[in-house]
Order: structure tokens, then sequence, then C-alpha cells
């Protein structure tokens, strides 16, 4: 009796200790089973009334009644009102109405064995309890105190009946009653236990996944808002203006879309660690001022967002003008005072549109706009501003007929091995040249082309030229070629592949396909189809922009990739931040364990090089070693000309490592 009395003592002690959210799961799980709990009440309400009217003692029927008075309002409180007070105040409700309950039932056994005679009413009233006290012992040991309670409550008074005789056949059932309180007092406890180990570990997983869900939806630097967490709530925001009324109501929302001004500056000047104190600088404040009624966001690099709710449109201006005079206040770092101004485009719904992708394009647009118009000022969006999606429609149209006309060509950036320092491949660089707006982006031109359908025979065309001038090069010296998302997503892919290599003579050893994870996410399956399908020709495979994207690493399970490619934005840092030399560390680790070379891109210092020699990449490429050529400038390369020339086509001998 002494251990049992010990072991109640430390489980209430440990029931104490646990969190309110264990403790919120655990109160829940008395009402998990509501049905149980309303048939259990009805039966046992039913059965005392039914011994209660065959005695005909009053007292049997008074506790029937207030049986069936307590049972009715435990299905009332199980059905409807649980839902009200707090965790603690419905545990204490749901207490009292079961050992209430529970101590009615044992009482009435009590009673039936001690004012009748009748054997039948005997048998009814003690099982009757019993099978209470056995079924509420499991259905209520996440409480294991109150099914305890329950327990003794509805089978000691039994005992008690059956001892007070003093004939030996009862004597002996209130025997093994007794030892039936022990034995379901362990179980319970050890129910207890199992329940309470697997629900704080549901818990812990459940607290892990929301902290790491709240992270991915943090800009690690800044600490605001990410990108992927602005449109979320920009989306939830535009659904609930709606539900208000829209126009009728007279409620707005505005978006300010912000880019900093002159940003490179600072970081070519104080180094990128002073970028990023000035971005932290500008999130805080921005934070400070917004964050509580509206949302802040870091959309990337140098651009944030703000969402407001206001009354009027022209309430944005004075959030425009707050938000200048916020971006201008200087940020100190390393005893430098750094400044900066913003520009800012501004779209609001509904005004200037109903859906998040109509009023960030609005707002990119106003954004231009405010970037032409001299910087640190904001635009609010126009309806003329669209004339940027005209010059879109006209290269579009000057784009179609361009391939045959001949105003693409081609140029090659060589990549050099470190080790040796040589040139070890050449990545393909489209151009177009249109006589209508002269020399026009990869930037601008690109997406046009693979909005219209007309990057596949372009893509077409540049492997072809590419492996036709590859196969004049060295045998050891590969090429690389871009592939977009819609040619991956090209059925023919793979033949057009072959029919270039086999058209050009170029081994499929020497040819190296790149795509960058965006390419990836649309179709992950399909994408594993075709790279697969690719290397199954012994056509090489890269990962471009490695380390930008959010899952980055489950790609290195998932695709056969050969070759991966190390960022340009860690490279850039490798001089001044720590953390990037770490990173680069590793992914040159990782990819040779895993069997896969590494190439560095943005290779533009001399610091960075040496770095990078120092992380044993495999390969590098980037303007200190040499600018993207024409084709017979690197022809004249690999003759072993020119190596000293400078101009658009610059070369750096690269010195060998060791």
């Amino acid at each position: 009796m002494r251990r049992i009395i010990n072991r109640v003592a430390r489980l209430r002690q440990a029931d104490d200790q646990i969190s309110m959210r264990v403790r919120a799961v655990l109160v829940e799980s008395l009402y998990a089973s509501p049905r149980s709990l309303v048939i259990g009440a009805i039966t046992s309400s039913a059965i005392a009334a039914v011994v209660a009217a065959a005695s005909g003692d009053d007292w049997l029927i008074g506790c029937a009644m207030g049986i069936a008075a307590v049972g009715l309002g435990r299905i009332v409180d199980t059905l409807w009102a649980r839902r009200a007070g707090t965790i603690r105040q419905q545990e204490r409700g749901y207490r009292l109405g079961a050992l209430s309950y529970a101590a009615l039932l044992g009482l009435f056994g009590l009673l039936t064995l001690t004012r009748t005679q009748d054997g039948t009413l005997h048998l009814l009233s003690v099982t009757t309890a019993i099978g209470y006290a056995a079924g509420i012992a499991g259905r209520n040991a996440g409480r294991p105190l109150i099914a305890l309670s329950q327990l003794c409550c509805a089978s000691l008074p039994l005992a008690v009946g059956l001892l007070l005789p003093l004939e030996p056949l009862k004597a002996l059932m209130a025997a093994v009653i007794l030892l039936f309180v022990v034995a379901m007092m362990d179980i319970t406890q050890q129910t207890y236990a199992a329940i309470l180990r697997a629900t704080v570990a549901s818990q812990e997983k459940a607290a892990l996944a929301d902290h790491h869900a709240e992270l991915a939806r943090r800009d690690d630097l800044t600490g605001v808002s990410n990108r992927t967490a602005f449109r979320e709530h920009f989306e939830e925001r535009l659904r609930a203006l709606a539900g208000s009324g829209g126009p009728s109501s007279g409620k707005k929302l505005a978006l300010l879309w912000l880019d900093l001004d002159r940003f490179k500056e600072v970081n070519d000047s104080f180094g990128h660690l002073a970028g990023n104190a000035l971005l932290v600088g500008v999130a805080r404040r921005l934070s400070e001022q917004f964050a509580r009624e509206g949302i802040v966001a870091r959309l990337g690099g140098d651009e944030f967002a703000v969402l407001c709710d206001i009354d009027h449109a022209e309430a944005a201006g004075g959030i425009g003008t707050t938000i200048l005079d916020l971006v201008r206040q200087p940020v100190g770092f390393s005893g430098h005072i750094l400044r900066t101004s913003a520009s800012i485009g501004v779209a609001i719904a509904p005004d200037d549109g109903n859906d998040a992708d109509t009023l960030l394009k609005n707002a990119d647009l106003a954004l231009y706009r405010a970037k032409e118009n001299g910087r640190g000022r904001f635009f609010l969006y126009e309806p003329v501003m669209d004339e940027k999606i005209e010059r879109r429609r006209q290269l579009a149209a000057a784009m179609d007929g361009a391939l045959e006309r001949g105003e693409f060509h081609l140029l090659f950036q060589p990549i050099f091995r470190l080790a040796q320092g040589s040139i070890t491949s050449c990545e393909t660089l489209l151009r177009w040249n249109s006589p209508q707006f002269g020399p026009v982006s990869p930037g601008e031109f690109i997406p046009i082309a693979e909005e219209n359908g007309l990057i596949v025979p372009i893509g077409d065309w540049v492997l072809r030229q590419a492996c036709r001038e590859a196969s004049a090069w060295p045998s050891d010296v590969t090429i690389a070629v871009n592939l977009s998302p819609v040619q991956l997503r090209t059925p023919d892919l793979t033949g057009a592949v072959t029919r270039a290599l086999r058209d050009s003579g170029l081994p499929p050893q020497r040819l190296t396909l790149e795509v960058t994870e965006t390419v990836l996410l649309d179709d992950v399956e399909r994408s594993i189809d075709v790279l697969t399908a690719l290397n199954r020709i012994q056509v090489c495979t890269t990962l471009d922009d490695f380390g930008t994207g959010y899952s980055s690493l489950s790609y290195l399970t998932q695709f056969p990739f050969q070759t991966l490619k190390i960022d340009r934005s860690f490279v850039i840092d490798l001089e001044h931040n720590p953390a990037s030399v770490a990173i680069v560390q590793t992914i040159v680790e990782l990819a040779a364990k895993l069997g896969m070379r590494t190439v560095a891109e943005g290779v533009e210092t001399q610091a960075q090089l040496e770095q990078l020699q120092r992380t044993r990449c495999d390969s590098v490429q980037g303007f200190l070693l040499a600018r993207p050529m024409p084709a017979e400038r690197l022809t004249a390369l690999f003759a072993g000309l020119g190596m000293a020339e400078d101009g658009p086509g610059k070369v750096v001998a690269l010195p060998r490592a060791g």
C-alpha cells in the first residue's frame, strides 16, 4: 500500500511539471471519445433506474436520480460546453463530473448490497460499477489522477458492501475487487507513462517543425519576413480585403516595393559586411515603424516590401515619404557612416489590381519609373507604366525571325582547372544584336523567348553551334551549354543533343549541359528522367548556381549531376565573409565525397582566386581570368596567341597551385 501511495505521489509531482501544451493535449484526450461517454452514461443510468425501480427503495431511487442527473450534465459538458474556459478550468469541470458520477455509482452499489437481498440486483449494480471502473481506467489514462480517483470511488464502496455481511464468499469477492483496483491502478499508470512519452515526443516534434517553419519564413540576415512569408501574408490580406466588401468598404491595401539606391557602391567601397549592416539597419527601422500593423519583408538582395492597410489612396504617399526618411538615416559600421536612399514603387489594392501577381507587377513598374527619374523617390503605379510591357511585345515581335536573319551570335568564357592552370572547359553565352533595338541583354530577351516558345529552336541552334565550335578545340577541353526550363520539358531534348553531337563529331563526354535549381522545381520526376537519359548517352550535367536554392542538398541525392557550380554570391564574399569561406569549403568537400567536380563562377579578384585555391576547388571562371570572347579569339588562345592581350576578351595566365 505504501508503494502505491508513493507512486501516486510521484505521479502527481510529475504531472505538475508537464508543459501547458502537453497538458492541453492530455485534457483533450478526456473528450476524445464523446460517444463512449454518452453510451456509458445512458447505460449506467438505465441500469440504476431498473434496479431502483425493482427494489422500491427510496435511497436507491434517489441515488439513481442523482446518477441520471450527473450523467446528463456530463453529456452536455462533453458535447457542447467543453470549449469554454481555460485548459485547467476544463479539467476541473471534467474532474468534478467524473468523480461525482463514479462516487454515485459506488454508493449505489453499496446501497444495493446493504439494502436489498435480491442477488440479481446485486449482480447488476456491482457489474455496472466494476465495468465502469475498468473502462474509465483506460479511457481517462491521459489524466491518471482522475482515472484512479474514479476507480477508487466506483470500486471501494462495493468492497465495503461485500465485507459488511461477514460472509466468506462475499468477502472473497471483496478481495477480488481490491486486487482488481490495485491491478487497474498499475495498468493506468503504465498507460499514462506511454501516453505521456508519445505526447511529449509529438509536441516536441511539432514545436521543432513550427520553429523550422518560422525560420523558413524569416530572412536569415535581417530577421524580417522573407519572400515566401511575404507572399503568403499578401494573399491572405487580399482575401481579407475582398471579404470585407472590396471597393464598397472603402478599405485599401498599399504595397510599397523599395530598392536601395547604389547599394553596390556601399559593398564595393566598404565591403559586404558593411552592406549587410546597412540592410539590417534599414530592416530594423522599417520593422519598428510598420511591422506592428503591417508587414515588412526582404524580397532578396537590397529589395524590401511593405504592406499597409490604408483608408484612402493618398495615405500611401505619406507612407512612402516615411520610408524614404527612414532609409536616409545613417548606419554606423566599424567607424564608418553608411548612407543610402531608396526608390519606391507603390501599387494599391483594389485600385491597381485584386491579385498578388498583378499588384507586384504594377509595383515593379512604378519602382522602375522611380529609378528612371533619379532615385530617392517614390511613384504610384499608373496605367501608362505598362509601356514596359509594350517594349516586351515589340522585342518579341523583333525576335520572330531573328534566328533566320543571323542576329544571334555566341561568346565563350573559359573555365580554368586550378591545379594545372589550364583551360578545362568553356561556357557558351548567347547574345542578340537587334537591328531595331541594338544589343539586347540576355536577361531581357531570354525570358521573352521562353514565353513565346522561340527558346526551343534558339536553344537547338546554340547547341549545334557550340558543339561545332568545340569540335575544333583541343580534345581535353569540354563545352558547357545552359538549358532553359522550356528546353528541359521538350520531349525530344535527348534526340536534339544526339543529333548535335553526331553532326559536329564531338564526343558526348565533351558536352556538359547546365541547369539551375529553378529549372528542376517545375517537375522533379520529369527532370530526373531527362537528366538520366542525358547521362545515359554519356553527356555530363551540371547544377548551376548551387547554394542559392532552399533545397539544394536534396538535389544531390535525387539528380544525376557530375559537377556543382558554386554561385557567384559566395565567391564575391570570400574576401570579407568567413561564413562564405566555410560554405564554399563545405561544398567542395561534399562534392568530392559524392564524386562530383566543382566550378566557382564570378571570380573577379586575386584574393578570391587564392582563397579558392586553398579550398581545393576544381575549376574557376570569371572576369579576372577571362572575359567572354568570340570563337575566333578562343581559337587563337588555344593556339597560344594573345595571352597578354587586353580588351573584351582579356585573358590572365592562371598561376599553378602549390
